[in-house]
């Protein structure tokens, strides 16, 4: 059952076998507790087309979508988005967070799954459930 939703900065640690996310996703990866979105998947190819072997790095994020989900985009998700940034919008909330970064939260919301990100922006979005992993962890 997925559990954790991975935003792009652990997704990508993990692609590039950095060692505090592959320790923290290859267990998820193993249990299948590990999901992410379609919309991460946009934030992390534009990432990896800009490294050497990029070719590379994009086939292995393909072979590792083979076992973490990528949930896509739905009416049910783009409505939940809606209501997040209506929400989230002053003088009713702490001040948005960028679209995509709104998609993902949906998007986890939805799937009732954990976050797991290194944004603090997140922590901000009402209801929804992050593991923060501190940004000098790498």
């Amino acid at each position: 059952m997925r559990r954790n939703l991975l935003d792009t900065s652990p997704l990508v640690g993990y692609l590039r076998r950095r060692p505090v996310a592959v320790s923290l996703v290859a267990p998820w990866v193993a249990a299948a507790e590990a999901a992410t979105s379609i919309v991460v998947y946009a934030e992390a190819i534009e990432h990896l087309k800009g490294l050497p072997n990029s070719s590379g790095h994009v086939a292995e994020l393909q072979t590792a979508l083979e076992e973490i989900l990528p949930y896509g985009l739905n009416y049910t998700i783009l409505d939940r988005y809606a209501d997040l940034r209506r929400n989230l919008r002053p003088p009713y909330g702490s001040g948005l967070i960028g679209i995509f970064d709104t998609l993902i939260a949906a998007t986890a919301l939805e799937h009732d799954l954990t976050l797991v990100t290194m944004d603090t922006d997140f922590q901000r979005v009402p209801g929804l459930r992050v593991l923060l992993i501190p940004r000098h962890v790498r």
